[in-house]
């Protein structure tokens, strides 16, 4: 198979798993905290089953790289938290489309922290995904379950799970050449300790549909999904990877539709629907106003 068809083949599976990670959670019917403990509990086996049979451990973190890795660990944590908090106060589709302002988010840290330029082009973008939120807080969810303060409640949680993923990446930029595997490795392993006093220990999860979902979490979408999206990153391109990327929030509303009866309203489809152009034309260095070519300049 071709090096590119392979990798694309890889990164459409990543997203598509990815795309029902809502699905699960919501199956486990267990507490936020819960879930995202035990999805670290068992990514951390698969993860360690991963990294073992591909002799990762030659390598060990220098003590700074183990401390960058931990602080991304406590943000990815606070991440997962958030969203899956956020799946049940503004529905899986909404809540998907929402956290997908997290590229914006980077972009502020790059200009805050890294020293980089603001384009036009990519204020313009900030300001259609803006606007994209912005019809999608103004929009009705139907049904008591998904209105009023909790609805509002659940896109201000997937802003705040963009936030922490944004946080996680910029730290992630810091560790540049190691294994991505590791560095999840740490992160899963954090996640443990941050979150096991938290843990409702006497309320353990019961039958095997729950147990079920949280092994799925851990060992698919955490476990086979990076080996998924790792393994595509070596392959393909960096515009074809932000172009798979996008399949994700479309596979999450769409799954959060077919399981759960959660169509979007017109504002909240107009809303994703900014949101997720703006994401692309931002990832692709889309121009939303073409440059005027100077007189007498050659084309």
């Amino acid at each position: 198979m071709d090096k590119t068809l392979r990798g694309a083949t890889e990164m459409t599976a990543a997203m598509t798993i990815l795309g029902t990670i809502g699905y699960f959670v919501v199956l486990s019917g267990q507490a936020a905290i819960d879930v995202v403990f035990w999805r670290c509990a068992f990514g951390a086996l698969a993860l360690l089953a991963i990294c073992t049979f591909q002799g990762l451990f030659r390598r060990l973190f220098t003590v700074r790289q183990l401390a960058v890795a931990a602080l991304g660990g406590v943000a990815i944590v606070v991440n997962w938290a958030m969203l899956f908090s956020a799946y049940g106060k503004a529905s899986i589709g909404v809540a998907t489309a929402v956290y997908n302002t997290q590229p914006f988010i980077l972009v502020g840290f790059g200009v805050l922290f890294l020293g980089e330029r603001i384009t036009a082009a990519k204020l313009s973008w900030l300001a259609i995904a803006f606007a994209g939120v912005i019809l999608i807080v103004q929009a009705k969810q139907g049904g008591a379950d998904y209105s009023g303060t909790d609805y509002l409640y659940g896109i201000l949680l997937a802003l705040g799970a963009a936030f922490f993923w944004a946080v996680a990446a910029l730290l992630t930029k810091k560790l540049t050449g190691t294994p991505p595997q590791m560095i999840a490795l740490v992160q899963v392993c954090v996640g443990i300790l941050m979150l096991a006093p938290f843990v409702s220990w006497s309320a353990l999860p019961e039958g095997t549909v729950a147990w079920g979902a949280l092994i799925t979490l851990g060992a698919v979408h955490t476990g086979v999904m990076y080996i998924l999206m790792y393994g595509a990153v070596q392959k393909l391109p960096t515009y074809l990877q932000g172009a798979f990327s996008f399949i994700y929030p479309v596979v999450a509303i769409f799954v959060d539709y077919v399981a759960f009866g959660h169509a979007l309203h017109t504002l909240q489809i107009l809303g994703a629907a900014a949101i997720i152009l703006a994401a692309m034309g931002m990832t692709f260095g889309w121009q939303i106003v073409r440059r005027r070519t100077a007189p007498g300049s050659s084309l």
